[in-house]
Order: C-alpha cells, then sequence, then structure tokens
C-alpha cells in the first residue's frame, strides 16, 4: 500500500481489513478442488512456523518499484509468470483463471515484489484434474529461496523465514498478512491448505508463505 496521511488513515485501514478478509474468503471458499484429487494437506508441519535451523541472512536494502513478470522457486522446480491481479465483488484478491493455473496472481494495487513493504502473491494448489503452481509450497523451509524476475531486469532474491498452516477457525489476518519487520522489502505467497471438506465447497486451512528480501540478481 502507498503512504497514509493523517486524513485517509481509518479509509485505508477499512480497506486493508476488507483485503485481508477478502484473502480468508478466497482460501476458504472460492477454491475450485474437486474430490478426488490428491491434496497436500499442510507440508512439512515439523517446519510450519517454527524457529529456522539455519541462520538467516540479514535483510537487503528494498528496492525501487517494478512490475514483476517471474516467479521461481529453485526447490520446487517452479518457474511461473506472474499475472496482475484486482479484487473480485467479495473483496479478495482474483487468482488467475483455472486455464492458467501454472501463473501466481500478484495484487497490483499493493507494493511491488522488492519495494518496501509486503507484496501479496496468490495461486491455486490444484485444479479439477491437475496439481497447481502452489501444490507444494507448504513443504518450503526458512532458509530457502524465492526470486521474483522484474521487469527492470533485476532479480529480487528472498529468503524464507516462515511457512504457517492457519486453521479457518484460528485465522489472524495481522499474523498472516502485516508486515513481521517494519522497512523491510518482504513477500507473501498464499494457497489453500488443510484437507478439502465437501460441505463447504473449501479448504479447513491457508498456507501462508512468508519471505525477505535478501539479495539482487541480473
Amino acid at each position: 500500500m502507498g503512504p497514509v496521511t493523517p486524513g485517509g488513515r481509518l479509509a485505508t485501514g477499512i480497506a486493508w481489513t476488507v483485503l485481508l478478509l477478502g484473502l480468508w474468503l478466497w482460501g476458504r471458499e472460492a477454491t475450485d478442488v474437486r474430490e478426488g484429487i490428491s491434496v497436500p494437506t499442510t507440508g512439512d508441519m515439523a517446519a510450519a512456523g517454527r524457529p529456522p535451523d539455519v541462520p538467516l541472512p540479514p535483510a537487503h536494502e528494498p528496492l525501487g518499484d517494478a512490475l514483476p513478470q517471474r516467479l521461481d522457486i529453485p526447490e520446487l522446480d517452479i518457474r511461473a509468470p506472474v499475472l496482475a491481479s484486482g479484487l473480485d465483488t467479495k473483496g479478495a484478491i482474483e487468482p488467475p483463471p483455472f486455464d492458467r493455473s501454472g501463473s501466481v496472481g500478484w495484487y497490483a494495487d499493493g507494493v511491488t515484489p522488492g519495494a518496501a513493504g509486503t507484496a501479496l502473491m496468490v495461486g491455486h494448489v490444484d485444479t479439477e484434474t491437475r496439481p497447481a503452481v502452489f501444490y507444494e509450497v507448504s513443504a518450503l523451509e526458512p532458509g530457502e529461496t524465492i526470486r521474483v524476475v522484474r521487469e527492470d531486469a533485476e532479480v529480487a532474491e528472498f529468503t524464507v523465514d516462515d511457512v504457517q498452516v492457519l486453521t479457518r477457525d484460528g485465522f489472524d489476518a495481522q499474523q498472516a498478512y502485516g508486515p513481521r519487520d517494519t522497512g523491510r522489502a518482504e513477500l507473501r505467497l498464499i494457497t489453500c491448505g488443510g484437507t478439502f471438506d465437501p460441505a463447504t465447497g473449501g479448504y479447513t486451512a491457508n498456507v501462508v508463505v512468508s519471505a525477505y528480501l535478501t539479495g539482487t540478481g541480473g
């Protein structure tokens, strides 16, 4: 989000609350996964939310704004194009269409990856017939790398510092999407987790991967 002026603080706060609620609803209700699909539950549960086993590098100074073009996660062999996304009528970030389930949606009215603040990216865990782009992100662990290729030819390199599996009953929007350290350039990857609940037509949890900028490449 951009700077908040004193007169606009309340309105911005309301908009942010709507966005966070929408993200939860997207993970809870709008995931088009059907029975019969083998769905990862929560990935590495031992890793979720635990302190890292290896020392994490210092944060890199935030970059300027530049649009993201591709998301790379070497450990998972992911190279995914990035699509700019807005909010749907429920206030949720619109994920990529299912015919582009290998793509990642970036909330284009928010922070660009690498700039100061928290950039938000969403992706499907799978479709009616096959795994999708974020099928394995719950298995990421602290210390692993996420790269975002930007249109300025810079590669923003992020280090994972936390992976959380948040149940719908215990969901905390600030914990999930709020900044971990003011002034850093941070990244959140958001998808569905837990198990598919046929009664509600959605998952029982959300997977939230938190990472922060630690380097750049070209």
